[in-house]
């Protein structure tokens, strides 16, 4: 009985993530192109449903190539990583439940999150070629700045709030949403979640006109397929941590109620990334380093400043009775 709890509920966990994962890659093909005039997919099953399955199975069929000169272990154990850190940081998400209930439960995603910058900088280095570990340098480099405005931004949700649970987050905003006080941090967070999952215009990782492919430019088949399904794991991560952080406030009474809640807002905010990408050009490396150390990092430090010495203010002024 006890094995079967061991793997059937871990089961239940994974599927689902990686199936909604499946399908984010449906809803942005037509949803892209729709936005350039054309259909997207539509021909594997009824307008296109199945498509999805068809790019699964053709990556994970296809032969996996593996350089001589590469590192043959770290190699092919940088994408597991990747997808594994992918999947486990769903763990603490209140969904309306959680896997499992931590209390530092903020802490343990900055910890996971961080962790996902050395699957990027391994694949690159054991790649073994100088395009690979450009693109891993870069795209290190670019997760390490960002990180930092997140957490950051996570210290005043903190101090708004007063607890590092996620669960506590939708309690506080029972009468008001964070978004509406702070919808300045709220801007800087999801810009910032954008350039943390490499999507456009921060997509600087993936530019084909500079570095090929980026970081993992020389993986093929389902080692590719792993990267692919950690990014759009990641997305989706991000869009629903958002949810909770800025939107949050549905009540506990009425679980299925408060999953669509969560389900319906996170899908709207992945919806904006993809009008985002639509929309806007990329970057240059020096316009993306400059928009968060020369403009969020000192935002985010003055907001932080001014949370921690509010408390101090009106403590030494108590209200007139």
């Amino acid at each position: 009985m006890h094995i079967m709890f061991f793997i059937i509920n871990p089961l239940l966990y994974i599927i689902p993530i990686l199936l909604s994962v499946a399908f984010l890659t449906l809803v942005e093909r037509k949803i892209l192109g729709y936005m350039q005039h054309r259909k997207g997919p539509n021909v594997v099953g009824p307008t296109g449903i199945l498509q999805p399955i068809a790019d699964g199975l053709k990556l994970f069929i296809k032969e996996p190539l593996r350089p001589s000169t590469s590192s043959q272990t770290l190699f092919l154990l940088t994408p597991m990583l990747a997808l594994s850190l992918s999947l486990i940081i769903w763990i603490p998400l209140p969904m309306p439940n959680m896997f499992s209930n931590i209390n530092l439960s903020i802490l343990f995603i900055l910890a996971l999150s961080s962790l996902a910058v050395y699957s990027i900088l391994g694949s690159g280095w054991a790649s073994n070629s100088k395009y690979a570990l450009i693109g891993a340098i870069r795209a290190v480099a670019q997760t390490i700045s960002y990180e930092v405005t997140l957490g950051l931004i996570l210290l005043c949700l903190i101090l708004f709030s007063g607890n590092f649970s996620l669960k506590g987050f939708s309690i506080t905003q029972e009468l008001m949403w964070f978004i509406i006080p702070a919808w300045p941090i709220a801007a800087m967070w999801y810009i910032s979640t954008l350039a943390e999952t490499n999507r456009a215009p921060f997509d600087l990782t993936e530019g084909e006109s500079e570095l090929v492919s980026g970081f993992n430019v020389e993986y093929a088949g389902g080692p590719f397929a792993l990267f692919f399904l950690a990014e759009y794991s990641n997305i989706l991560l991000m869009n629903t941590l958002s949810t909770i952080l800025f939107l949050g406030g549905t009540t506990y009474l009425n679980m299925g109620l408060t999953t669509m809640d969560i389900m319906i807002k996170a899908s709207l905010l992945s919806m904006l990334f993809l009008w985002i990408r639509a929309s806007y050009p990329r970057f240059r490396y020096d316009q993306l380093m400059h928009l968060i150390w020369k403009n969020f990092l000192p935002f985010t430090i003055s907001m932080t400043m001014l949370h921690i010495s509010l408390p101090v203010f009106t403590a030494g002024n108590p209200p007139m009775t």
